[in-house]
């Protein structure tokens, strides 16, 4: 069993007394350290901290669970079980109650083999207890709430400044400066490795200790997972997706006014959305001369998808081991739920973006009891508030991780440094929120519209009692990584699990040994993770007003962390299970890398062919009609008489412009106003839908001496019709 290095009450010293103890003499806080380990049992230790002038030396003895020598034939037998059963409910099979059977089954099996140790989640890493001073620098304390209040009014226009958002920068610096602390360098004692292997290549004699050739063989393999990745992340960003709908229209204009001068801090358009995809949108096609474009808004919000997998390998690192940290960056990078919400162009992948840091240097600080963990925990909270709307999340769930590592402490003086810890977050967050603070008590209406449109009534009334709908939301939220992720093409391959066979069976399985472990050893870890399930997938779940919005991959986007961890500790805890003999390892690590090709075949499938498909068949073909837009201008120098003829349901007729390179003019001319072209030179052309016969029967009266051409789409029922007039 995982044990820590918490003491007993009786025998544990306040923060006070450690950090006197430090302070006022090396030796005798050593001598108080050994009398501690004396004090107990060697083997009840995860770790001994020894101090050696300003180095910790932390000697990690973490207590692995005891692990059956015979062959893990129940673990075995529980995944192939699971994998059954999510075969079962994979379309177009959908046999739900049959793979409810199977579950049952892998699930009992698994409990079984957790009791006769074969089948165990890697050991939490150990917990380090470094003593907090609560001490604050006064000066540039002080420096940093004159610039916050500075800052803060000058923000009253809401428009970011150089004055104003220097000032809000220098304000984050000096806060994180007068917080910062210098925390002891932590060494990990071990024994020196001597055992050497030796090479010769071609008379070059090439020689490394074992230590050293694992790590760099981990090293190797890291890398070209993560290469494995970006491949996922880009490869056909230019086709998957292949036309923009309506909001990305918004967004290029809101990236178009921004690079004429319109530094907002909140942009208003389409019900108001935060600012950061848009300057980093902007960022991206000036880097990458890529125009504002539909491959613009595409590349940038791919390139924040490829951001956070360092995060979540890291993560990896925080719940399990290396091993784990390899697990979870080959599967969620793989993965078709971030890649899609990576891929479309909108903000979507900032929610688990910000997620990631947030839950990693929280998580890391409660562990270690490092407070500069929880400046920049705070940091990445603020940062993600400018991000996507649904992170609005994020700080319900900062507090639970609070309220449930408080719940776990024993003693008053633990209390005391966790609350000042979970202030120094806060505060940290609120200074790097200030500028949409300021917004939001500005206009209240504006920055929360959004998601009061899909909370209450605001734009429709509730389909019925909103206990009722909740409730009924959260049954859909839950069941979306192994059942249905609901109806929104735009961003799913729709009515069908969220993730692919393999990783949906192993979460299961994982979700039910982390149930097992905290009822044994109730590490407030283990809970932490079960429960950030439920509060990521909320921003989906309280769409009351719009149920069948609910699920939703990008709104409940952030949970795709935690779900794509637990299915990494199970998988980890199974391939520990078979041992370490040379043929046990072969077998196990042969399972996992068939268990990772048909996985990433699957994510591929989905993803470039699928999603690729049904994406295709719903969007309209903006780009076509933008084409013959170029080639008019081509030809004549001008678009100015260029108009596209609305219809309902049809295209939006902003994005044909956009395909064009004209990113600020909508080409809308209503059947009522087509007289209005009278007034312009010829030539003329104008654009609309197969359907549009009164479009037409109007053109002819107007022009008779106009000629009229189909043009065949490439995607089937979207040929439209080119009216021109030429003299």
């Amino acid at each position: 069993m995982e044990q820590n290095t918490n003491l007993p009450p009786e025998q544990e010293p306040t923060v006070l007394d450690l950090y006197k103890s430090v302070t006022k003499d090396w030796n005798s806080f050593f001598n108080f350290l050994r009398s501690l380990w004396d004090a107990r049992k060697r083997e009840e230790l995860n770790q001994s901290l020894t101090y050696q002038s300003d180095e910790v030396v932390l000697e990690e003895k973490v207590i692995e669970p005891n692990r059956s020598s015979a062959f893990p034939w129940r673990a075995v037998i529980a995944l192939f079980l699971a994998l059954i059963a999510q075969a079962f409910v994979e379309p177009p099979q959908r046999q739900g109650m049959i793979s409810v059977i199977f579950y049952l089954g892998a699930f009992g099996m698994a409990i079984w083999s957790y009791r006769k140790d074969e089948w165990h989640l890697p050991t939490l890493p150990a917990i380090i207890q470094i003593p907090d001073p609560l001490t604050t620098r006064l000066i540039p304390l002080i420096l940093s709430v004159v610039c916050a209040g500075i800052a803060f009014y000058d923000f009253k226009d809401g428009m970011f400044t150089w004055s104003n958002t220097t000032l809000w920068v220098l304000s984050i610096v000096f806060l994180a400066i007068s917080l910062w602390i210098k925390i002891p360098k932590i060494a990990t004692e071990t024994v020196p490795d001597t055992t050497r292997r030796e090479f010769n290549l071609n008379g070059v004699i090439i020689s490394f200790t074992q230590e050293a050739g694992k790590k760099w063989l981990i090293s190797v393999i890291t890398l070209l997972v993560f290469g494995l990745v970006v491949f996922y992340r880009l490869y056909q960003l230019d086709i998957v997706p292949i036309e923009p709908f309506s909001d990305h229209s918004e967004k290029i204009l809101d990236v178009y006014e921004l690079s004429q001068g319109k530094t907002s801090v909140f942009f208003e358009r389409n019900t108001g959305r935060e600012a950061f995809q848009f300057y980093w949108t902007l960022l991206v096609l000036n880097v990458f001369n890529t125009g504002f474009s539909f491959y613009s808004l595409k590349l940038g919000t791919a390139l924040l998808g490829i951001l956070t997998i360092p995060f979540v390998y890291q993560l990896g690192k925080e719940f399990g081991n290396q091993r784990v940290a390899i697990f979870v960056l080959f599967l969620f990078g793989i993965a078709a739920w971030p890649n899609i919400i990576s891929r479309i162009g909108l903000r979507f992948p900032l929610y688990p973006l910000f997620v990631a840091p947030t839950l990693l240097y929280l998580v890391r600080g409660l562990r270690t009891h490092n407070r500069n963990d929880f400046i920049i925990a705070g940091i990445f909270l603020g940062l993600g508030l400018h991000g996507y709307s649904p992170f609005r999340m994020m700080p319900i769930l900062v507090v639970v991780a609070f309220i449930l590592y408080f719940l776990h402490l024993k003693s008053k003086e633990q209390r005391i440094q966790t609350f000042w810890w979970f202030l120094i977050v806060v505060i940290m967050s609120v200074f790097v929120f200030a500028p949409l603070m300021r917004y939001w008590i500005s206009r209240p209406d504006l920055f929360g519209y959004r998601a009061f449109s899909r909370l209450g009534s605001v734009e429709t009334e509730l389909p019925g009692p909103a206990l009722q709908i909740f409730a009924s939301n959260l049954y859909k939220g839950l069941l979306m990584f192994n059942w249905d992720d609901g109806e929104i093409w735009v961003h799913s391959v729709t009515h069908r699990p969220a993730l692919d066979l393999i990783t949906a069976a192993l979460f299961l399985l994982g979700v039910v040994f982390l149930i097992v472990r905290y009822i044994r050893q109730r590490d407030w870890r283990d809970l932490l993770l079960l429960v950030s399930i439920p509060v990521l997938i909320m921003p989906s779940v309280l769409s009351l007003a719009y149920p069948g919005e609910n699920p939703a991959l990008n709104r409940a986007g952030g949970a795709s962390i935690p779900a794509i961890l637990i299915a990494a500790l199970a998988l980890e805890g199974l391939v520990t299970s078979f041992g370490s003999s040379m043929k046990r390892q072969v077998i196990a690590y042969s399972l996992v890398g068939v268990l990772f090709i048909s996985s990433a075949y699957s994510n591929f499938d989905l993803v470039f062919r699928q999603f690729y498909a049904q994406y295709a068949s719903g969007a309209w073909n903006t780009s076509e009609i933008g084409r013959v837009i170029s080639d008019f201008r081509d030809k004549y120098g001008q678009t100015d008489t260029v108009w596209i003829v609305p219809y309902p349901y049809w295209v939006d007729t902003r994005l044909p412009g956009v395909w064009a390179g004209i990113p600020d003019r909508d080409f809308a001319l209503f059947p009522e106003f087509l007289s209005d072209s009278l007034a312009f030179p010829a030539p003329k052309m104008f654009i609309y839908w197969n359907v549009d016969t009164e479009t037409e029967r109007i053109l002819r009266e107007l022009y008779p001496n106009g000629e009229v051409s189909r043009y065949t789409s490439a995607f089937p029922n979207k040929d439209f019709f080119i009216f021109l007039v030429e003299e």
